[in-house]
């Protein structure tokens, strides 16, 4: 990884900081190509978010995080194709990790038209530069594309069937990567990851949401009776798995499950709340429609391909996490 060029795009996100410190600590060069505008700094400026403050906060120690590692940031929308062309060619970079995107469902089904153009646009525009020399790109998918899963594990193999508009758009991004591998020979990884979850996320998914609440005595709300199943992904075991795939060739043209390979009711997870938060108040309400019913993804190719090794159960991450959450918010609150 000694001085490669790995260019970020939508990279000062939830995954996208993580990874870049990650690189740069295996002694690659991570650039960061971001808007700041999509579940970022752009979009939380209106008096009306909730919890604007703090979410203002988690994403100033991002960059500060990203400026102290001297990583490189470069705002720029991506969906500009000439500004972004530019750019890509004066970098020149040996692997493009394409992580721009609208990167919550329940988002993406109430305004598909923003979800379509910051997800399918800017990888068009990727896609279009890659294809040039040929260069790795890593595409980040999502675990959605699966639909209901209709057994107790699915495996890469699975028939695609997503439910709403996130799912579908990621899945039509991984088949527009393919044709670019089919027709200019683009080299190509895929990763799904599953119910993501990790320090400096402000991306409201149900594990942030849990501690936040609790955190601050608010009730939590559960849509349906808490038996539905994910397998949760600690954030350092993803970055781990995508550092693994910008490593080894064996990951060139896969599909990847990245998760920790074991899924756990919503109510477990609620139980290592409550250890933490004894006191926390549950409102179980009316199952979602257009979420798809999920379980476990099987993680053996990743395992066997890149030797990948998840090492943060929902039990050590979560508990992880929530050390992490309480110590932030008390110097927040500060």
């Amino acid at each position: 990884m000694k001085n490669k060029k790995i260019l970020l795009i939508g990279g000062s996100g939830f995954i996208g900081h993580n990874l870049a410190i990650k690189l740069k600590q295996a002694g690659a060069e991570p650039i960061i190509v971001d808007s700041l505008s999509v579940n970022n700094i752009l979009s939380f400026t209106d008096s009306e978010v909730e919890n604007k403050k703090l979410y203002n906060s988690i994403l100033q120690n991002r960059l500060d995080l990203i400026n102290k590692n001297n990583i490189k940031l470069i705002i720029q929308d991506a969906r500009d194709y000439h500004a972004v062309s530019r750019i890509y060619g004066e970098i020149n970079p040996d692997i493009i990790i394409h992580l721009a995107a609208v990167s919550h469902a329940n988002k993406s089904n109430k305004d598909p038209h923003s979800t379509f153009d910051h997800s399918l646009r800017t990888l068009e525009n990727t896609l279009d530069f890659a294809r040039k020399d040929k260069v790795h790109v890593i595409y980040m998918s999502s675990s959605m594309v699966y639909g209901d899963f209709n057994s107790e594990t699915v495996n890469e193999e699975k028939n695609c069937k997503p439910i709403g508009i996130y799912g579908t758009l990621k899945y039509s991004g991984e088949l527009l990567v393919k044709s670019y591998n089919q027709i200019f020979d683009l080299p190509y990884t895929i990763i799904r990851p599953s119910a993501l979850y990790g320090e400096r996320c402000v991306s409201r998914r149900v594990g942030q949401i849990f501690i936040e609440n609790a955190i601050q005595n608010k009730e939590i709300t559960i849509n349906g009776d808490g038996s539905d199943k994910l397998d949760f992904t600690y954030i350092e075991d993803l970055v781990e798995g995508i550092y693994l795939c910008c490593l080894k060739k064996d990951s060139n043209n896969q599909t990847f499950n990245l998760t920790f390979g074991s899924s756990k009711k919503i109510n477990e997870l609620m139980e290592i709340l409550k250890s933490e938060f004894p006191k926390v108040k549950i409102d179980y309400k009316e199952r979602e429609k257009f979420m798809p019913e999920r379980g476990t993804l099987d993680i053996s190719k990743a395992k066997k391909l890149l030797n990948y090794s998840p090492s943060f159960s929902i039990e050590r991450g979560y508990l992880k996490y929530i050390k992490w959450y309480k110590d932030f918010w008390a110097g927040h609150q500060k």
